[in-house]
C-alpha cells in the first residue's frame, strides 16, 4: 500500500479542480495546469479534497502509479498557490548575467554572448550573481534551470561556471610543479 498515495490532497481557498476527458485540470488565480491521467489510477474530487486510488493494490505497476499521480497532482496544487523556484549561481571573473523581457543574456567567457529564451510561464530575476527561476509548473522550472546550468557547467579546478546555489562542486588538485 502506498503511504503517500493514501493521503488526500487538500485544495486551498480559491483553487478548483475538475476531471474531463482523461485529464485533471487544477485552476487558481495564478493560472491553470492540466495532467493526463492513467487508466491504472483513479482520481476522485470530494469534500476533503482530491483522493487518488487504484483498482487492485496488489499489482505492483498500479501501486507505482498510485503515489506518482498523487505527487503530480499535489505539485500542481502547490505550484498554483505558492509557486516553485530554483536558484543558480554564476561563478567566474567577468561572468555577467542580465534579464531583458523573456531573455537571459549571459556573458560566460565565450567569444560571443549567449542568449537564452525563457519558456512561456517561466520568469527569471538576477541579483548580483544569482539567477532565480520561478514558475507554477515544477517540472518546467527544474528543466529550465537544468538547461541554463548546461550552458556552462562548473569545472572542477576553479569552480567556474553556473551551479545551483546549494550544489557542492568537488574540487580537484591541479598539477604540481616538478620537484
Amino acid at each position: 500500500m502506498s503511504r503517500l498515495g493514501k493521503l488526500p490532497i487538500k485544495l486551498p481557498q480559491g483553487t478548483e479542480a475538475k476531471i474531463e476527458n482523461g485529464f485533471i485540470f487544477v485552476k487558481s488565480g495564478k493560472g491553470e495546469l492540466k495532467q493526463k491521467l492513467s487508466d491504472l489510477a483513479q482520481v476522485e474530487i470530494g469534500e476533503e479534497g482530491i483522493k487518488v486510488s487504484v483498482k487492485n493494490p496488489e499489482v505492483k505497476k498500479e501501486r507505482a502509479f498510485w503515489g506518482l499521480f498523487r505527487s503530480l497532482i499535489n505539485n500542481m496544487v502547490i505550484g498554483l498557490n505558492d509557486g516553485f523556484e530554483k536558484k543558480l549561481e554564476v561563478v567566474g571573473v567577468g561572468f555577467r548575467v542580465n534579464v531583458s523581457g523573456n531573455k537571459l543574456n549571459l556573458s560566460l567567457g565565450f567569444s560571443h554572448p549567449v542568449e537564452f529564451i525563457l519558456p512561456e510561464g517561466i520568469t527569471a530575476t538576477v541579483e548580483a550573481n544569482i539567477i532565480t527561476v520561478k514558475g507554477v509548473d515544477k517540472q518546467l522550472v527544474g528543466e529550465t534551470a537544468a538547461k541554463i546550468r548546461k550552458i556552462k557547467k562548473p569545472e572542477p579546478y576553479k569552480g567556474k561556471g553556473i551551479k545551483y546555489v546549494d550544489e557542492v562542486i568537488r574540487r580537484k588538485e591541479g598539477k604540481t610543479a616538478a620537484k
